[in-house]
């Protein structure tokens, strides 16, 4: 029975490669790494300088791989979507950047294969959460007040699925 190892790393989108962590990981698995970390970047192009989890399946028998990517953190996303360069150190009174509705419902979508939520709204609200402790305003009001309006059902129409 061929044995499967498994290597686990975090890597910025499209730019992978055969240095740490994946070199060292990799290569004792004997491997082609340049052809590992060629498919990893061509996957994780689209998160362009966010973190993004990788796995890297390898047959120990045949050398045969595959490469699981997985999605970013919700902060990575949100930075990225409000184009700010990290969160607020001080969010309880500096306002990092703005989210649109859109493109928080953007970020829910793609996170909503990892979360608990059952849907779009509940999803929306756990990253809005994430905008609060990041000094973040989703549609020019704090977060908080987002979240109450969404409780209050104002963003139904916004957020339906």
């Amino acid at each position: 029975m061929p044995e499967t190892k498994t290597v686990s790393a975090l890597v910025v989108g499209g730019e992978a490669n055969a240095g740490p962590p994946l070199g060292p990981a990799l290569g004792p698995l004997g491997v082609n790494v340049m052809a590992i970390v060629k498919q990893i970047n061509d996957l994780t192009k689209d998160y362009a300088g966010m973190r993004v989890p990788v796995k890297v399946n390898v047959d120990s028998e045949t050398k045969q791989f595959n490469v699981e990517v997985g999605i970013p953190t919700a902060s990575a996303l949100i930075v990225k979507e409000s184009g700010i360069a990290k969160g607020s150190g001080t969010p309880k009174t500096v306002v990092a950047g703005n989210l649109t509705v859109d493109k928080l419902a953007k970020i829910a979508s793609l996170k909503k294969p990892q979360s608990y939520g059952a849907t779009l709204k509940s999803v929306v609200k756990e990253i809005a959460g994430s905008c609060v402790s990041m000094g973040v305003t989703v549609e020019a009001k704090l977060a908080r007040e987002f979240i109450e309006e969404v409780n209050q059902g104002k963003w139904d129409e916004a957020l339906s699925e």
